[in-house]
């Protein structure tokens, strides 16, 4: 049986995936799926760097939009959100384009990483709810910094639901958590899957992110971050611990100036994309499009991309 076709366009923040990616689904024929983990969520679109309805240029795109910043969305919802999407675009014989730079959510659905909840211990679960209660989201972090040190870097503390996930699933099996999902990231991919990496120089890298800050800030970023704020979104939730809205809200808050504010969330902006080439350059099977090697014309990395995808048969 024929794998069906599916084709990854992602790369560090700022790299310039958009554009590219509404000229390749165009001539393709695909529609998009956005594996970013900030632009699913409604009223964050400045921040977010949020693709516009005019930049969709008719494209259809799935996960943008479409959730309350209070809603969950971790990595299972996005697997199992965004498998529906692909049912959608094959029904419309369409090719899905998975576009974003979460590196988790692209290899749960390239690998079809299982995340069956498996066995569960009741008792134990609760026992961590009341720790979390009583201690706060921070003490159920360390003991989880303790047993299984790479999901504590990947889990964010305010995330208790996969903390505690994390520390269920070591007490259970006697082994973290993180091994299985690296075990299952090894698998190979249902799909025929066609990974295309788009990156640039380190540094030519990191002044388009400092000026894509700037460019938020004159787009009115603080206003809406005290948008965001008076209709009851703080940082305990997981969405507003986004680059750009956490900085803000510090701000906000009297912990800095803003100016201070610009200034972390231009160096932690530069830091994400330096985890997120490391993160790409451990994956298998990607196909590195470096700017710099087409004199950055957009043109020939799309003449390169369409021939890649013919000689892997998708058409």
């Amino acid at each position: 049986m024929m794998k069906k076709p599916l084709i990854v366009l992602t790369g560090p923040t700022a790299v310039g995936k958009t554009a590219l990616s509404i000229a390749l689904a165009k001539q393709m024929g695909c529609e998009i799926i956005s594996a970013d983990s900030m632009q699913v969520y409604k009223y964050m679109d400045i921040g977010s760097a949020k693709i516009t309805p005019q930049e969709m240029d008719g494209v259809a795109h799935y996960l943008v939009d479409v959730l309350k910043p209070e809603e969950e969305f971790h990595v299972v919802r996005f697997q199992q959100m965004a498998k529906e999407a692909m049912e959608k675009i094959y029904a419309h014989e369409k090719i899905p384009l998975l576009v974003g730079g979460t590196g988790f959510y692209i290899q749960a659905l390239t690998r079809d990483i299982d995340f069956t909840e498996g066995e569960e211990d009741r008792a134990y679960r609760s026992s961590l709810e009341q720790l979390a209660q009583n201690q706060g989201p921070e003490a159920l972090h360390q003991m989880l910094q303790q047993i299984d040190p790479p999901s504590a870097a990947s889990i964010h503390a305010n995330n208790v639901k996969r903390v505690i996930r994390a520390l269920e699933f070591y007490h259970l099996n006697g082994y973290p958590i993180s091994r299985h999902n690296q075990q299952e990231s090894e698998k190979e991919s249902p799909y025929n899957l066609v990974y295309f990496v788009l990156n640039d120089e380190r540094s030519h890298l990191y002044e388009r992110i400092d000026k894509r800050v700037d460019l938020m800030m004159e787009a009115g970023l603080v206003d809406e971050v005290r948008r965001l704020r008076d209709m009851g979104y703080d940082r305990s939730m997981v969405s507003m611990q986004g680059l750009g809205y956490k900085e803000l809200l510090a701000w906000m808050d009297g912990e800095y100036s803003l100016d201070e504010a610009v200034r972390i969330l231009k160096r932690d902006t530069r830091h994400f994309a330096k985890r997120q080439i490391t993160w790409f350059k451990r994956e298998k099977d990607v196909i590195w499009m470096n700017k710099r090697d087409y004199n950055y014309d957009d043109n020939k990395i799309l003449a390169d991309m369409k021939n890649i995808c013919r000689e892997r048969g998708i058409y």
